[in-house]
């Protein structure tokens, strides 16, 4: 049995998880957490992701936390491989995997049964290099005449996965959202739990927790970064904030424009975020978070354990 708590960025996930797994523990079962934050796998990346202190996880085993360099590129296959490999193991130990986290795919990559397409370094070459040069605009045009669904569900900024879903479809001759994963097979039984917030309320979240990163040293912590190659890592270097905190330290952005760009920004992830998760079947879902900036879930222990009773500990032993 798996538990997925998923949402957007905002809503309270990780103080749910804990909850979670305090609930379970007090049930005389042991849990563990494994992240699906894809800027969370990144070492150095706190303040900016909202990553949890190892103060403040209650005790409670992380996995897939501050994993890689800041020079290393993400790859949801890589993810997929690690992370089902996590809970694996946390099943050996006769223990509960937690999956908590507000990426997407990284998310579906791993509930729902899906193997990754291969990848042909000729084509993706070639791809890149044109990315390079004339930017991702052209590229998700012409994504948008071969895969009009797949390039509604990147956007027209994100060039990575725009120069990957073009590579599949050329390897493959078919659209690229015939490889998403299906959301009506599961990898491994599992109960979905959502955060929601309403959109007003999770705005103003949104934006007190980006001025609360200026304020709480996200420019130190990025400037640490830079001196740790952050600048050349392919997909660290673009996470929204750094990106932006970048800019400012190489002052082309001064720090109200970066603040409100990153703000934009974060909103505009969250929309993406709320629309890939109300696809999930069967996710029960919960209201989320009551502050701005806050990262606590302020679902009851009551309501948990009658979910847990339900889903988790009537299947736990099947």
């Amino acid at each position: 049995m798996l538990i997925a708590v998923v949402g957007a960025t905002g809503t309270g996930k990780s103080g749910l998880s804990l909850d979670i797994a305090e609930r379970l523990a007090d049930a005389g079962r042991a849990a563990e957490i494994v992240n699906a934050d894809a800027s969370q796998l990144y070492r150095g990346m706190d303040i900016g992701t909202a990553k949890l202190p190892v103060a403040d996880r209650r005790g409670i085993r992380h996995h897939l936390l501050d994993v890689l360099d800041v020079t290393a590129e993400a790859s949801v296959a890589d993810y997929q491989l690690a992370a089902r490999t996590a809970i694996d193991e946390i099943h050996q130990r006769g223990a509960v995997p937690i999956l908590v986290g507000g990426s997407g795919l990284y998310v579906s990559s791993v509930i729902y049964d899906f193997q990754f397409p291969g990848t042909d370094p000729v084509i993706r070459a070639r791809l890149e290099a044109e990315l390079l040069e004339a930017g991702p605009g052209t590229l998700a045009r012409r994504l948008t005449e071969l895969d009009p669904a797949a390039a509604t569900a990147i956007g027209p900024h994100n060039g990575r996965r725009i120069v990957r879903a073009l590579e599949v479809i050329e390897m493959t001759g078919e659209p690229f959202g015939s490889g998403l994963p299906d959301e009506s097979a599961l990898w491994t039984p599992t109960t979905v739990l959502g955060l929601q917030v309403p959109r007003a309320e999770l705005v103003e979240r949104l934006d007190e927790r980006v001025r609360m990163m200026w304020s709480g040293g996200l420019l130190a912590e990025v400037e640490a970064l830079i001196g740790r190659g952050l600048e050349r890592g392919v997909t660290a270097s673009r996470a929204i904030g750094y990106s932006q905190a970048i800019a400012q330290l190489h002052c082309t952005l001064g720090e109200e424009e970066a603040i409100e760009q990153t703000q934009a920004l974060t909103r505009r992830y969250a929309r993406r975020q709320v629309g890939w998760f109300r696809r999930y079947p069967g996710t029960i879902w919960f209201a989320g978070g009551t502050a701005p900036g806050a990262e606590d879930a302020p679902v009851s222990g009551a309501a948990i354990d009658r979910v847990l009773a339900a889903t988790v500990l009537a299947t736990i032993d099947e």
